[in-house]
């Protein structure tokens, strides 16, 4: 029996991006946009690192502040994705930061995503969580 490998997707069938560990400190970033503009890369994640980014998103959701908030994956460092969030109704649009030489100005991309629910958002981000926490 295979274990699966924590990984998260946040968009729907549109626009969407996920990180997903392949190795011990081995990630997958992918994005695509309408089948038109993807993106796959390496990044090298500690499982800290990913534990640390699920936490800031889950604060920063549960402070319930309905305040614009961006939280990267590895602050302070060489960052793949960082995830800007805006308010929308009930929950928050989402574009993502993607950059696959880390911090990189110039070769990076943006994805805009629609709203999620904050609900569904907390019990992705749990989920993320806890799959990294076993």
């Amino acid at each position: 029996m295979t274990m699966e490998r924590p990984r998260i997707r946040l968009g729907n069938k549109n626009a969407w991006v996920e990180l997903a560990q392949t190795g011990e400190d081995d990630w997958r970033i992918s994005a695509d946009w309408c089948s038109l503009l993807k993106a796959d890369f390496a990044a090298w994640l500690s499982r800290e690192e990913a534990v640390g980014f699920a936490t800031r998103m889950l604060a920063q959701l549960d402070a319930s502040s309905g305040a614009r908030f961006a939280v990267a994956v590895t602050p302070g460092r060489n960052n793949p994705l960082t995830l800007n969030a805006d308010p929308v109704g009930d929950g928050y649009a989402f574009y993502a930061w993607l950059t696959p030489n880390g911090d990189d100005e110039a070769a990076h991309l943006q994805l805009d995503m629609n709203p999620v629910p904050t609900a569904e958002l907390r019990d992705v981000f749990r989920t993320f969580r806890a799959s990294l926490l076993r």
